[in-house]
């Protein structure tokens, strides 16, 4: 049984390691000008059948807005964002716009809006139709990251309004050290109105604006969410994209009424970082956009204690060891029955290969012999590997959540690892990034399974000793915080079986 333990442990993290490493496809968020017209094509808008004297009036500008948390840069062409940048702690910069795709949210993208005011807290663009009708877009700023955006739109009689559509994407900006894997990462989620609130995947799909209370398009660590004063001014919800190559974009859409001569629209936007604790704060429901997988219970616990640890050491990586060594001897019992079950299957193997040279021409009685041995030994062949089973959650829940809460980013441990969310980065050579802390794991895994190696057979021991390698070459482009956790843990479990084997 120790050997189908071996082979349980390899084939969960092969499948890991497979989706990381095959499954997520690496592609180059460069996208062409192109790319962006193409976009907007597919997009429901109505700004190529207006007609407009305002390009004769204005010419193009823009604005800069900054603060302590953020820099933007708007246009008067559409009254759009040309791009938002986010000042990280660490002093780093990363634009939520990508560039070749800017602007964002714009309304009418061609017409040229006159620029009424323009502060720090506020800017109010203008644009008047040759059709006798006004559009007005105030963007009102906050010092943090939830701003509000107000579209007034009045016409006089017998006029009819155009549809109103207003965009954000394609994509969502990131760091250089994510831009790979950005494009499989960006989705399109939106929030239901309907109890229980619960969050929805659109996927290049039309659907009604009243079904939500937010709708949002986000990556790994980071959120542009909009969360309208009323969601049925608007018509509808379109995500949509040229390919699977490309990233999603997310468009509102409304319909003026011919008998309304005025309509106000109220959306407020936040634009920021993925901080679980942070947007908790909204009450909006905005944290379950942080991905905690499969087993998301267990991996909100696991932060919770985390971010305790971190109040008591100001360091995460320290709080990643000590909420590792509490796994670890929460999982104490399992593993010592495991072991115990290893150790017993071990001794019985003489036995058990008698008996498999005895009845190996007859399946059925060879099948009720074995059955005999373990009952009359109390051993039970399962025992060494439902322990191992029953550890899987935990293990997935922590790994998911070291791999996606924003918390980690650019924080640093000891020495050369600076970003926990990142690998660690030792030196380079040429291209080449030479990785320390895993082969520091490696080495480690390696004296377990040579301790480990003690209770098994020769054959067993070649497939343990290959674990360590394949570990590895796994965890070598994992987040450093991760290969800290794994580290701990085989440190701890080393130091657990010498006491049990030298007890036994």
């Amino acid at each position: 049984m120790q050997k189908n333990s071996i082979l349980f442990i390899i084939l969960s993290l092969f499948t890991v390691l497979s989706w990381y490493f095959l499954i997520t496809p690496r592609y180059n968020q460069q996208f062409p000008q192109r790319v962006a017209q193409t976009q907007n094509d597919t997009t429901v808008s109505s700004s190529n059948l207006i007609e407009s004297k305002n390009t004769d009036k204005y010419i193009e500008e823009n604005i800069n807005i900054e603060t302590e948390k953020y820099k933007a840069v708007l246009t008067n062409k559409g009254a759009a964002i040309v791009s938002w940048t986010i000042k990280e702690k660490n002093g780093q910069m990363v634009n939520l716009v990508i560039p070749d795709l800017a602007p964002v949210m714009a309304t009418f993208p061609d017409e040229i809006y006159k620029v009424i005011s323009k502060s720090s807290k506020k800017v109010v663009f203008e644009y008047v139709s040759i059709d006798g009708w006004k559009i007005t877009k105030t963007y009102n700023f906050s010092d943090l990251y939830m701003h509000n955006l107000h579209i007034s739109i009045e016409k006089s009689s017998g006029t009819s309004f155009p549809e109103i559509v207003f965009k954000w994407g394609p994509g969502l900006g990131t760091d250089a050290k994510e831009i790979k894997e950005n494009t499989l990462l960006t989705k399109v989620s939106a929030y239901t109105a309907a109890i229980p609130n619960k969050i929805e995947k659109l996927k290049n799909v039309s659907k009604f604006a009243a079904l939500y209370k937010w709708v949002a398009i986000d990556n790994k660590y980071f959120l542009a969410a909009f969360i309208p004063a009323k969601f049925s001014d608007f018509d509808k919800i379109v995500s949509s994209r040229v390919d699977k190559k490309h990233p999603y974009s997310l468009a509102f859409t409304a319909i003026v009424p011919k008998s309304i001569n005025k309509k106000d629209y109220s959306i407020n936007f936040y634009l920021g970082p993925k901080s679980y604790k942070y947007l908790k704060t909204y009450d909006l429901g905005l944290e379950k956009t942080v991905d905690f997988g499969f087993f998301g219970f267990l991996g909100k616990v696991a932060f919770a204690i985390l971010a305790f640890f971190h109040k008591l050491t100001n360091n995460y990586g320290w709080a990643i060891i000590m909420l590792t060594t509490v796994i670890q001897v929460l999982v104490l019992p399992l593993t010592l029955k495991s072991f115990k079950s290893v150790v017993a299957m071990k001794n019985i193997q003489p036995i058990v290969k008698d008996i498999q040279t005895k009845y190996k021409d007859s399946p059925q009685r060879l099948q009720a012999e074995m059955l005999n041995v373990y009952r009359s030994q109390k051993v039970n062949p399962l025992g060494g590997c439902l322990p191992m089973i029953l550890q899987l959650p935990i293990f997935w829940a922590f790994f998911t959540m070291l791999r996606n809460v924003y918390e980690l980013r650019n924080e640093g441990w000891i020495f050369w690892i600076k970003d926990l969310s990142a690998a660690d980065h030792f030196m380079c050579i040429g291209s080449f990034n030479f990785n320390l802390l895993p082969l520091i794991m490696g080495v480690g895994m390696f004296f377990q399974q040579k301790m480990t190696a003690a209770t098994t057979d020769p054959t067993q021991r070649k497939m343990m000793y290959i674990m360590p390698i394949v570990f590895t070459f796994m965890f070598w482009s994992f987040p450093s915080g991760l290969v800290i956790y794994w580290l701990t843990s085989s440190v701890i479990s080393t130091i657990e079986q010498y006491f049990i084997m030298k007890k036994m």
